[in-house]
C-alpha cells in the first residue's frame, strides 16, 4: 500500500517541534521515543506499519487547539487517533507526522434524561457511553462489535454502525453536535442539544470525514429509553444463498426487527471453536432480534419464523431467557476474535441492496476459488453492510497481495449491483485507490473542496481517503 514519502526536512525538526508540544502539554502527554511511539505504528488494519515522529495525548479541548495549532504553524502533518480499532488504515501514521490520541479524554460532561441527550469526551468508549446512563433506563444505540475498545471520537469519523443499526441508524442518525478543532487551532460548535440545528447541515459533513477535517474533541450523542424487552431468534440453513433470500424476504415483509446478523460455515466453525456458543453445524446461520412488549416480540417472531419456515432451515431456535439470548449472541461477538486466533484475515466492509445478497455471496464464493483464498464471511444483513473475512498467511511471500486484489474484487463487485466501498469501516488507505471506482472525477472534486475549505494546507491526514495521484498538487503546496 503506498504512502507518500517521508519529509526529511520535518524529521530534521523533531527536537524543535518536541519542544514547541511540550510548551503546552504536560511531560507525559509528549511521546518521542523511538520505542514509545511503536505503539502507535499501526491500528487495527495491522498489515501495514510506520511508526509516527511524535505522539501527543491531550486531556481537553484547549490542549488540542493549541497542539494543532503549532503543527499548523510548523507545517507538521497530524493524524487523529482514537482508540485505534480502525479495519481501513484511518489512524495510520507516517514517519513525519504527529499522532493526535484523545485516549485520555473520556469524561461525561453532561447527562439530560428530560431531553435524551448525553455530552462526552470523544475519547469515551463506545459502551462505556450506555454503561454511564443504563442505570437510569436509558442506551446509546449504535453498537460495532468492538464497541468495548473503540472511541466516539473513531466512531463519528468512520460514521460506525454495529448490529442493531437496521432500527436504529448509525452514529450520523444518533450525532446531535460537536466540538471540532480545525487545523489552525480554531474551536468550532457545530450542532447541539437538539434534533435539528439551524443553518448548513455541517454535522453531517464532520460525522464520516475520517478526520480530514478537524478533529472532534466533545459529542452530543442521542440517548433513548430501555425496551421493555428484545428476544433473538437464531436460523440456521443449508446454504449462504438461502440464507439471503430470507433476509430479502424479511425485509420485504415491512418487518423491522432491530438487528439481522448473518454468519456462514468457517466463521460458524471458528466461533463455535473460540466461544462454544452452541450453534449448529450448518452452511449459514442468521440471528434475528426483536424488542418491545411481549405481546410485540410474539407478534414480530412469529411472523419471521412463518417466513424462515419457507425456505427450510435446518434448525429455529428461539430464545426463551436471557441466558438463551447471550448464548445465541456469544458467537457473533465473538467472530472477529474468532477467526484471529486460527488465521490471518483482512475484514473488508462493503454495502449493498439486500435483494442483491443472495447473488453477491454466490460471486464471493466463486471468486474465493478463483482466488485460491478461503473467506469466512459475517455481517449485518439487514442493512446490506457485508464483513467478509479474506483468510491469508502473512508469512507467505505474495498472499497479502493476493489478498489484497481479492479484497479489491469484492468491493467493486458492490459497487457494480449498486452498493458502496464501505458501510462502517470508512475508505482510510483501504480503500483509497478504489474511490475512482465509485466516484466520478467531478464528484471526487467536489469532496476534494470541502477539504480545501476546512484544511487548506492539507496537514489533517492527508495520505488517507482519496487516491495519491489526485491529492498529489494539493499535498505538495
Amino acid at each position: 500500500m503506498e504512502m507518500p514519502k517521508i519529509d526529511a526536512a520535518i524529521v530534521a525538526r523533531k527536537p524543535a517541534i518536541i519542544a514547541a508540544l511540550q510548551e503546552v502539554l504536560p511531560d507525559d502527554a509528549v511521546i518521542f521515543d523511538e520505542a514509545e511511539v511503536r505503539a502507535y505504528e499501526c491500528d487495527a488494519l495491522t498489515a501495514y506499519r510506520c511508526p509516527p515522529l511524535v505522539a501527543v495525548l491531550p486531556r481537553t479541548t484547549a490542549e488540542v487547539s493549541d497542539v494543532l495549532r503549532i503543527c499548523h504553524q510548523m507545517g507538521v502533518p497530524v493524524v487523529p487517533r482514537g482508540a485505534g480499532t480502525s479495519l481501513a488504515g484511518g489512524a495510520l501514521p507516517t514517519g513525519d507526522c504527529v499522532i493526535l490520541g484523545v485516549a485520555r479524554m473520556h469524561d461525561v460532561l453532561e447527562t439530560d434524561y428530560p431531553n435524551r441527550f448525553i455530552r462526552v469526551q470523544s475519547g469515551r468508549t463506545n459502551l462505556s457511553v450506555t454503561g454511564a446512563v443504563e442505570s437510569d433506563g436509558f442506551f446509546y444505540a449504535p453498537d460495532p462489535s468492538s464497541q468495548l475498545a473503540c472511541a466516539i471520537a473513531g466512531n463519528i469519523a468512520m460514521n460506525s454502525g454495529g448490529a442493531h443499526c437496521l432500527k436504529y441508524g448509525v452514529t450520523t442518525n444518533n450525532l446531535l453536535g460537536v466540538t471540532l478543532v480545525q487545523m489552525d487551532g480554531t474551536v468550532l460548535e457545530i450542532g447541539g442539544a437538539h434534533l435539528d440545528a439551524a443553518g448548513l447541515d455541517l454535522l453531517g459533513v464532520i460525522c464520516g470525514s475520517e478526520g480530514q477535517l478537524g478533529v472532534v474533541t466533545e459529542a452530543v450523542l442521542r440517548i433513548l429509553p430501555k425496551p421493555e424487552g428484545a428476544r433473538p431468534v437464531l436460523m440456521g440453513f443449508d446454504s449462504n444463498e438461502v440464507a439471503g433470500e430470507c433476509v430479502s424476504d424479511i425485509i420485504k415483509a415491512g418487518i423491522l426487527p432491530v438487528a439481522i446478523e448473518f454468519m456462514d460455515r468457517p466463521c460458524i466453525e471458528a466461533t463455535e471453536a473460540f466461544a462454544k456458543a452452541g450453534y449448529p453445524k450448518c452452511e449459514a446461520l442468521l440471528i434475528v432480534e426483536v424488542e418491545g412488549s411481549k405481546p410485540e416480540i410474539d407478534e414480530q417472531l412469529a411472523l419471521i419464523i412463518e417466513i424462515a419456515k419457507r425456505h427450510n432451515p435446518i434448525e429455529l431456535r428461539e430464545a426463551a431467557d436471557e441466558d438463551q439470548a447471550k448464548r445465541i449472541w456469544l458467537g457473533r461477538k465473538s467472530a472477529f476474535g474468532a477467526m484471529g486466533s486460527i488465521n490471518d484475515y483482512m475484514c473488508l466492509d462493503g454495502t449493498i441492496p439486500v435483494s442483491s445478497l443472495p447473488f453477491v455471496l454466490r460471486r464471493i464464493g466463486e471468486m474465493s476459488k478463483e482466488y485460491g483464498l478461503d473467506v469466512a464471511n459475517v455481517f449485518h444483513a439487514g442493512d446490506g453492510n457485508m464483513h467478509p473475512l479474506i483468510l491469508f498467511d502473512a508469512n507467505k511471500p505474495g498472499d497479502l497481495e493476493l489478498c489484497e486484489a481479492f479484497g479489491a474484487d469484492v468491493l467493486k463487485l458492490c459497487v457494480e449491483v449498486g452498493g458502496c466501498l464501505t458501510g462502517e469501516h470508512g475508505v482510510g488507505i483501504e480503500k483509497r485507490d478504489l474511490m475512482k471506482v465509485q466516484f466520478a472525477p467531478a464528484d471526487m472534486e467536489a469532496q476534494l473542496w470541502v477539504k480545501d475549505v476546512f484544511d487548506p494546507k492539507w496537514l489533517l491526514n492527508p495520505a488517507k481517503v482519496f487516491p495519491l495521484d489526485i491529492t498529489a498538487s494539493r499535498r505538495a503546496v
